[in-house]
């Protein structure tokens, strides 16, 4: 399926890519489709104004592989902020990424250090998913 496809199938869906690289987007992927990554979470200051549209609550969005090709499909079923310093291991056990909430936070500090700084008072936009189709079969 196309992407501009994609966008009528699902329109009003938000486009975006899981990660900050090639790898990371391909891995993480990987993970959702198994059905061990079912939350995801970014710094509260790239969304809004200027950056990505916070998820919503029952809108479904498409997830891009690294080149733009749209690979899965997801629906918002919950979205909270926390600071970076509270977050709990259930929802970071939920993102699929680590075994650990101590292996969550030094993966996630290193991620924010990489892609505009960390702080352990930072908020945290906290998106709670289920996948509706996965693009590649379609």
């Amino acid at each position: 399926m196309t992407l501009d496809e994609a966008m009528r199938k699902y329109p009003g869906a938000v486009t975006f890519r899981f990660g900050d690289g090639p790898e990371m987007c391909a891995e993480l992927l990987a993970l959702v489709r198994a059905g061990a990554k079912t939350a995801t979470c970014g710094a509260l200051r790239d969304f809004g104004a200027g950056g990505e549209p916070k998820p919503v609550v029952g809108r479904r969005d498409i997830s891009l592989n690294w080149d733009g090709t749209p690979a899965v499909v997801i629906e918002t079923v919950s979205v909270t902020e926390k600071r970076f310093c509270d977050m709990d291991a259930e929802f970071a056990l939920a993102e699929g990424e680590n075994e650990t909430l101590e292996g969550w936070r030094q993966d996630h500090r290193a991620y924010f250090e990489r892609n505009g700084g960390w702080d352990p008072e930072m908020m945290l936009i906290c998106e709670r998913f289920r996948v509706v189709e996965d693009l590649a079969d379609a």
